[in-house]
Formats: structure tokens, sequence, C-alpha cells
């Protein structure tokens, strides 16, 4: 009776065991800070076994803790803004404590850009730059340009109808090249991506690199590439946002999106609508530099998601609308009414395939199209009718197919790996001021570099690109980078490239003659082509609760065949002087900046930042007179304060912008001009409720009310004059507010 009793027990005893083997064992996976030894809450936790690769995605709760059921050994990922991800191997049915390390400096930021494989900034071998999402919401920014104004090494200019635009180590935006998710943005005008039309909605991150990256990226990355990182729901089953933005000045922006990931399939999609009533710092009437505008843009991607084999396919939309009034005439009641619209909309397919633990394959093609078109009616203000003025319609449209193959050993346990692939690029213009109204240019090119690691402390990586462009003579491409760790906390970065950038289509094909221009390309023209030298010393110091870190970087670029738009010849009294584009000469940049970091955990954190940029330029026209180098100087600071009670954030950007001198045409005469120097300064409030539900962000921009600055001597010759007139700068003092909700569902 009794051995009979024990038999079943032991029976019961054993199914039981191998139930729970079969099944899984709980396992109490706690996250702390490890400064704070406070609880995370909403940190992602992703599992995945030794031996079944497929992935778990969890999310700690209120308490920071989350529990699973684990029946293998299996590895752990655990991460949330402001830490550095944790890994580790964890074992069935054994409770751990994991403690985040909060991210307090920008170089354990993980980049993609220009890189083998996703790494640490302070890893890479290039010096990038990481705005990331906190610091998006902090400053208010809702778009590129609205990031990029309080950065160092950077000025955004405004143009009335061609709207916000960038310079980088002292050039212009005609060499920098802008990506989304590594894919080039079309539709530059007059060689300038305009940045207000670069929203921030659905952005991660931005990363930046200083220099050229001709190797990779090809043409326009001259003087740097700026990649904008949208995001991807990798945690949530299903997340839904609403957001809302307003802006004294006249701004009122309002998007949503819906985003869920099941197993290995994630999928999102987005949009919304921005609208801007228009500002003038002087003008009350009909006109305002700062145009009116309405926005309109949605985004949408379907990712399958592997261990070895991942396809994403994504499309991007964007059309906005651009008012430019007449003023009201003295003598009349009929104005000139141009509006402008302008499409943009591309389609992608991002393929990653791993061949083995070492080897990966990346092909990427996408279909970009832009179109602008201004439409012109002649109305009258009395009884309101409008005209349409055919002869003044004006259209440009931008149609460019792009594919990619990357094939890239890396492995770390080895000190030599390599990178290689093809660019394979044709983009087709049209225009009425396009030579027989339509051109099209192809530009095929290979690329390999390889990574050498002598020793654990040095990295050196040569690289090259060969080109073949079915317009031009390409130059070949070539650059080298070196990176050296002194100690854990000293490193040094050195870097020689060959930069280039290619002639437009409508540098070389322009044409444009009416009462008042007369602008000609030139087919004959040549590649830019140019030498950067650039050196970047950081040395980090991480303690328990607060850190510090100083860093030094230097640059030289020496540009040759620089193309500018120069007076040609004198067409007489009567009809307007001719100008063309023409290989004109030479430039040089050169500069540094220092930047000072400290973060005091948990409550403040500061930055500040101090450089200098120098410009040259040798102009080959008239009595061929050469400037001397002129430097503008700039200086940041950021501050950021969170009170030890309550999840708010106060943050305040300040930046001194110098007095910029240059070198403008004034039709046979050289001379020199200059723009004012100005302060700007932002103050931000930020905090979340209801378990970060609920997001609330308001505060002040531009508070010490810059509007105008002088400005003597502008690019003067084809399109504009040359006497000293008042550049606008911004809108003036506005103060803003940013709510938004986010519902998730987790599995």
């Amino acid at each position: 009776m009794f051995q009979r009793y024990y038999i079943f027990m032991l029976i019961g005893l054993i199914s039981v065991t191998l139930a729970v083997s079969a099944y899984g064992q709980r396992t109490v996976i706690s996250v702390l800070d490890e400064r704070s030894n406070e609880v995370v809450p909403f940190a992602n936790v992703c599992l995945e076994g030794l031996k079944n690769p497929s992935q778990k995605h969890l999310i700690t709760g209120m308490d920071g803790k989350v529990t699973a059921e684990i029946s293998e050994k299996t590895k752990l990922a655990v991460s949330f803004i402001g830490y550095t991800t944790y890994l580790d191997t964890i074992s069935p049915g054994k409770s751990v404590i994991v403690y985040l390390r909060p991210t307090v400096l920008r170089m354990d930021e993980v980049v993609i850009t220009a890189q083998y494989a996703p790494e640490k900034a302070d890893k890479s071998i290039y010096r990038i730059n990481v705005i990331n999402a906190r610091e998006i919401e902090q400053k208010g920014a809702t778009n590129m340009a609205d990031l990029m104004k309080t950065e160092l090494n950077m000025r955004v200019s405004q143009s009335s109808v061609l709207g916000s635009n960038l310079s980088l180590q002292g050039l212009g935006g005609q060499y920098i090249k802008f990506l989304i998710d590594g894919v080039p943005v079309v539709g530059r005008m007059n060689g300038e991506i305009d940045l207000n039309q670069l929203n921030l909605n659905n952005v991660d991150h931005v990363e930046i690199i200083e220099g050229p990256m001709s190797i990779i990226y090809g043409s326009n990355a001259l003087a740097g590439a700026i990649n904008v990182i949208t995001k991807e729901n990798k945690a949530s089953a299903l997340s839904a946002q609403v957001e809302s933005y307003i802006e004294s000045v006249g701004v009122y922006n309002f998007n949503g999106g819906i985003s869920g990931n099941r197993k290995k399939h994630l999928f999102s999609l987005d949009g919304g609508r921005n609208f801007f009533g228009g500002y003038d710092a002087v003008d009350t009437s009909r006109s305002k530099y700062f145009k009116p505008s309405r926005q309109m843009f949605a985004n949408s991607y379907y990712k399958f998601n592997s261990q070895n084999f991942k396809l994403k396919i994504n499309g991007e939309y964007f059309n906005e609308l651009l008012e430019s009034k007449g003023n009201i005439p003295l003598s009349s009641v009929n104005v000139f009414d141009s509006y402008f619209t302008t499409i943009r909309y591309s389609l992608k397919s991002d393929i990653y395939k791993k061949i083995n633990e070492q080897t990966y394959l990346n092909f990427l093609v996408s279909y970009s199209d832009y179109n602008r078109v201004r439409d012109t009616y002649y109305k009258n203000l009395t009884t309101l009718e409008k005209t349409l003025v055919p002869d003044l319609r004006d259209t440009s449209e931008y149609n460019t197919w792009m594919a990619r193959s990357i094939f890239t050993k890396n492995n770390t346990d080895k000190n030599l790996n390599f990178q290689a692939g093809f660019d394979f690029n044709e983009e087709r213009v049209s225009g009425k001021k396009i030579d027989n109204t339509s051109q099209k240019i192809g530009d095929y090119a290979a690329y390999m570099s390889v990574k050498w690691n002598p020793e654990k402390k040095l990295s050196i990586q040569p690289g090259l690109r060969g080109i073949y462009n079915t317009k031009y003579k390409a130059p070949l491409v070539y650059a080298v980078s070196a990176k050296y760790d002194f100690t854990k906390n000293l490193g040094m970065r050195l870097s020689y490239s060959k930069g280039f950038r290619s002639p437009d289509v409508k540098e070389l094909y322009m044409y444009f003659v009416d009462n008042s221009h007369d602008v000609k390309g030139n087919p004959d023209l040549l590649a830019e082509s140019s030498n950067n030298y650039s050196v970047n010393i950081a040395y980090q110091k991480d303690a328990k609760i607060n850190s510090f870190s100083v860093e030094f970087s230097g640059f030289y670029n020496h540009i040759v065949n620089s193309i500018d738009l120069v007076f040609a010849k004198d067409n007489g009294p009567t009809s307007p002087p001719l100008y063309s584009y023409t290989n004109i000469g030479m430039k040089k940049s050169e500069g540094f900046t220092v930047d000072l970091s400290a973060n005091f955990y948990p409550k403040v954190s500061v930055r500040a930042g101090f450089g200098e940029t120098g410009v040259l330029n040798v102009l080959q026209v008239a009595d061929q007179k050469e400037s001397k180098m002129f430097w503008s100087p700039a200086f940041n600071t950021e501050v950021v304060y969170k009170p030890s009670k309550g999840d708010l954030a106060i943050s305040l950007f300040y930046k001194y912008t110098g007095k910029s001198n240059h070198l403008f045409n004034d039709s046979l005469e050289i001379r020199e001009g200059w723009i004012a120097d100005y302060h700007t300064l932002d103050l931000s409030l930020s905090r979340s409720f209801f378990g970060k539900r609920i997001k609330v962000s308001t505060g002040a921009k531009n508070i010490f009310d810059v509007k105008m600055i002088a400005n003597m001597g502008s690019s003067g010759g084809a399109h504009s004059g040359s006497g000293g007139t008042d550049q606008a700068v911004a809108w003036g003092r506005t103060y803003f507010i940013k709510l938004s909700y986010i519902l998730n569902k987790y599995n």
C-alpha cells in the first residue's frame, strides 16, 4: 500500500520536473539604476536562447521587475533610453539583478553611419556627434533647422523662399550629404536642402560626421554627412501615439501614429500636418519674409526581423504649400501672388543577410521623386478674383534611382577586416530652366575599405572609391583614418580624406533668360576636389556619481576647382548681364573646437564648447583678388537640471554666433562684406506623467528676441543686390508647448 503510494509520488515528481524543464522555469529579472539604486520601470528586456535563437521581448513593470519562463541557457539584453545596454547570459530558474549604467557621455551612443557594424560612438574610428531623442525633446525641435541652430561649428541661415540651409566647417549645404536611414535626400535648390522640410516627428536620433565621407557616400559629402535615423518599435506588441505642438508665432503642428511588433514582424504607420502663418519683423503688409506654409507628411514601414535575415520596406511622403504674396501697390488694386508646391516621396527596400558569424551582406534600393512647382496668379484685391499667369509657371522635378550593395567581414577577434560595395545612382532632372527641358546623369562607383588592428589600442582604416560618371570625369577618391587609445580614458583620431563634389544638373545645364536674368550652365565643368586633414583628441573620466570629458577637434579643407556663379560678360544697356557657372579657383576652410562635458548624476549635466572657423577664397575673376583668411568664432553651452522629485527636466541652450566676413562679386569688382554676430538663448521644461504615457514640454525660444542682424554685402550678381541690408535670422522671441500621449500594449 505504502510502496504503491511512494511510486505514485515519485512518478508525479518526475512529471512535474519534466514539465518544468519543457516549459521553462520562472526567472525574475530586476532592473536597477547603477548609481542611484532606484528601480528602472519600462526597461526593454530581450531574451534569446543559445539553442533556440527565437527572441522574446518583455518590459519591466513599475517595480522594475519582469518574470520570464526560461528552459535553457539564454542571452539577456536590457536597454533603456539614457542607459548603456546590459548584456549577459542567464540560466533557468536563477533570478538576477541587472544594474544599468546611465549614459552620461555622448560617446556611449551606438552609431551605424559609415560603420562595419553598430558600434559605440567612442569606439568608432570616425568622430560622430549623436543627437538623441531626449535632446530633440528638450530642445522642442520640430525640424532640422530647429535642431542644428545651437550646434557648434554649424551655421543655419534663412532664405525667403528656399527655406533654411546649413553650413558645416565653413562650407555650405551643397557640400553636406543629408540622408534618411542611409538614403540621400533629393531636391536640392541652389545646391541646398531646405531643413524646414525635414521633420523630426518619427526620428530616433541624428548622427553627424564632420569631414569628407566621399569614400562611402560619393558626391556632396565633402564637408560631412548627416544621417537621420527613424524610430522602430522593437518592444511593444502595439503602440499608438498622438502629439501636438503650438508656438506663439503661429505654428500649429499635429501628428500621430501606430506601430506593432508581433514575433518577427514589425510595422508602423504615422503622419501629420504642420501649419505656419508667416512672419515678418518689419513689414506688416501681405508680403512676409518667413512665408506662410502648410505641410502634410506620412511614413510607413514593414520589417521582417530574424537573427540571420532582415527585410525592411518603407515609404515616405511629404507635401508642402508655401505662399509668397505680393505687397499692396500704391496705385493699383492688383498684385502678383506665387504659390510653391513641393511634393517629395520615396520608396525603399533594405535587405540584411548574415552569412556567418563574421560576414554580412546589405542590399539597399530606393526610388525618390521630388517635384516643386511655382504658380503665379494676378489677383484683384477688391473683387478677390485671380488669374493664373501661365508664362510665370516654373517647375523642377528630380527622379532618382539608387542601389547600394555592401559586403562586410567583421570579426572582432581578428586584426584584419574589410568592407566592399558598389553604388548605382541615376538622376533625371526636368524643368523650364534646364537645357532641352530634361537631363540625365548616371553615377556608378565601387569602393572598398580595410580595417587593420595591428594591436589592441590601434586601428587603421584606409579606403578607396572609383567612379564612372556619364557627364564629367570623376576623380579617384581615397582616405585613411586611424584611432589610437593611449589609455582607457584617452584616445586620438587622425584622418586624411580626398573629397569631391560633382557639378549638379543646374550648374551643367542651367538656361534661364528673361528681362532681368541671363544665367547659363557650363557642361565643361570639372568636379570639385578637396584634401581634408582632421585630428580629434578625447579624454573622459567616468566615476560612480559624476563624469567629465574634454575633447579637441581640428580640421583643414583645401578645395580646388570650386564652382561658382560669376559675371561672364556685359550684354549692353538694354539686356541683363550674362552670368555662368565656372571653376573659379580654390577655397580653404580650417578651424577647431573644444568641447567640455560634466555630469553630476542624477541632477545636473553641463556641456560647453568653443570654436573658430576660418574661410579663404581665391577668385579667378577681375584682378584675381585673394582674400585673407576670415575667421568666425562660436560658443555654445547646454545645461540640464533634474530635480530630485518628479520626472522633470529643465534645459537651457545658449549659442553665440560670431561675426562672419566674406567676399562677394559686385559686377567686375570683388569686395569684402560681413554678417554681424548675434546671441540666442532657449529655455524648456519637460515632464512625464502617468508612467511616461503623457509627456509635456514647454518653454521659450530666442529669449534675446533676435530678428534681424546687419549684413554688409550679399552675394550680389545674378540674383541679388550688393549693398548693405539687414538679414532675417529668426522670428523673435516665442513660446511653445508640446503635448504627446503614448499608449503601449505589451505581450
